[in-house]
């Protein structure tokens, strides 16, 4: 099989596609034909070594995201070849999904719904559990909640904003202008162009705060939540002093590590079937031309996903 793989840190160019042995899939596991790979920015940082090394120093794989095909379940009743699945896999530990074969936990997949694409699909794991798990898990919206989202032009965001209208809540989010109309077309009810409109200064009495952001927003969103406001986010889980000002001023503080997680994705199947939430794709490359897709990486501020296609 064909891997993307690189022998040292750096730019996009340094990921290269080589011949690689086949994986061979555990007793709980299922070998799985690639069809799409959802593209993350933490693979951006990662392959730059930008961030603390999850794979190690290279060479290494890269990639959780995927859609596709088993090919193989040894022992597993889960799956049958031939079943269409996806999922999120074995993060945060290497799952080497840029690659055309992988073996995964059969745990860590989902029946691929009919209406949704291979390129969707690898699309939605990542941002779409991240957003679950900081919505649902921990955060338990609900009906009537207030929730801003930050980002919603973003991977997690676009996904976060249909999650909770889906759950009943009312939908704020912030978005430059360019992304504005792009945004509203997820159903928000409130959409604050942060380029001209600072999100401390007008809103007020929020449930939940779901940050993907960083800097200075999750310290400036303290003073937007009701009393026994909850903030999740997902840049800022391990900030002492942060987290000691939230808890002095009466709020919940939470942070995401996102987890392979089964219940999440068939909640998020649940609600594409009921046409409740869609995953936006940007644009797709092919397996080849990964390094034109990481230069788009690094350059930010998309709109929702990147996708190769093997």
């Amino acid at each position: 099989m064909r891997v993307i793989t690189q022998q040292t840190f750096g730019g996009p160019e340094v990921l290269t596609v080589v011949d690689a042995p086949d994986p061979q899939p555990l007793p709980t596991e299922v070998l799985v034909r690639v069809k799409a790979i959802g593209l993350n920015p933490i693979e951006a940082l990662l392959r730059a070594g930008e961030v603390p090394p999850l794979l190690g120093p290279p060479p290494f794989v890269l990639g959780w995201d995927v859609s596709g095909v088993v090919e193989e379940s040894p022992r597993t009743w889960r799956f049958r070849p031939g079943d269409e699945v996806f999922g999120m896999l074995l993060f945060p530990k290497p799952a080497s999904a840029y690659a055309e074969l992988v073996a995964a936990p059969a745990l860590h997949l989902v029946r691929k719904p009919a209406s949704l694409s291979h390129v969707e699909a690898s699309a939605l794991p990542v941002v779409g559990l991240t957003a679950w798990q900081g919505l649902v898990d921990l955060a338990g919206v609900g009906e009537g909640d207030r929730v801003l989202v930050h980002g919603g032009g973003g991977g997690v965001g676009h996904v976060a904003i249909q999650i909770a209208k889906a759950r009943g809540a009312h939908v704020i989010t912030t978005a430059g202008g360019s992304k504005r109309e792009f945004v509203e077309g997820f159903g928000p009810d409130e959409v604050i162009d942060y380029t001209k409109v600072d999100f401390a200064e007008v809103l007020r009495d929020i449930d939940v705060v779901l940050d993907t952001i960083g800097g200075d927003t999750v310290e400036r969103s303290l003073g937007v939540l009701r009393p026994g406001g909850h903030l999740v986010t997902a840049t800022a889980e391990d900030d002492a002093e942060l987290i000691a000002r939230y808890e002095a001023a009466g709020m919940r503080f939470s942070g995401i590590a996102v987890d392979p997680d089964p219940v999440g994705l068939r909640g998020l199947v649940a609600l594409v079937e009921q046409g409740k939430l869609r995953v936006h794709v940007q644009e797709t490359f092919p397996f080849e031309h990964v390094a034109d897709a990481h230069r788009l990486l690094d350059r930010g501020h998309l709109r929702g996903k990147l996708v190769l296609t093997v």
